[in-house]
């Protein structure tokens, strides 16, 4: 079966945690990476939200900021530790 990694999708108010890859880390790939190069770049968290997360930081900026860290504690997993389920994942799938 397909990975349907989204580009630009929608967020949960918070993201997935424990240590298996969920379908929706899976559509949020390009998600993480993005908060992964913002965060490498130093941006600010605000902006970040508002254009990678769709959040609105000004009308509710602590339900946003728990959203952006959610999802950049999970693509912080996903790079250190995550990674190695997605291989662990394809092997057993024979892809």
């Amino acid at each position: 079966m397909p990975i349907l990694v989204q580009l630009d999708p929608d967020v949960d108010d918070e993201a997935p945690t424990g240590d298996g890859i969920t379908p929706y880390d899976e559509r949020h790939y390009v998600t993480y990476l993005r908060l992964l190069d913002a965060k490498a770049e130093g941006a600010d968290w605000a902006e970040v939200a508002r254009i990678v997360l769709h959040r609105d930081p000004i009308t509710e900026k602590e339900l946003t900021y728990r959203c952006w860290q959610s999802h950049l504690a999970r693509a912080q997993w996903l790079s250190r530790e995550g990674y190695r389920r997605i291989l662990e994942q394809a092997v057993a799938e024979g892809r």
